[in-house]
């Protein structure tokens, strides 16, 4: 069990994904993202949701992400923020998304 102060502890926020690229170099099929999170900034992710989302499909979806992870490496990539999904029946991400428009960088709780 964690308490609330760790839970504090994880910025979660929305965001509007601007950009979306393949990405080949990835072990497991994925994206290259790029996420507009308002007054923080703009942030890159790798996510696997190939399973369930078309490039063109992302463009301007809203989503929800860790942001205050350090920036991880994936092949010649930088990752700056965790995109969050849930596995379905297959192992596929469905993302979380907020159901109504929000503002970028909007913080969850």
């Amino acid at each position: 069990m964690i308490n609330w102060g760790d839970f504090e502890k994880i910025d979660i926020r929305s965001g509007t994904i601007t950009e979306v690229t393949d990405f080949p170099q990835a072990r497991k099929p994925a994206y290259q993202l790029t996420i507009d999170f308002g007054p923080l900034g703009i942030k890159r992710s790798s996510a696997q949701i190939t399973g369930h989302y078309t490039k063109e499909a992302l463009l301007g979806k809203q989503v929800v992400a860790v942001v205050n992870f350090p920036p991880k490496q994936i092949a010649n990539f930088f990752s700056e923020c965790l995109v969050l999904g849930v596995y379905d029946g297959d192992n596929q991400v469905i993302l979380l998304t907020p159901d109504k428009a929000v503002e970028n960088g909007g913080k969850v709780g």
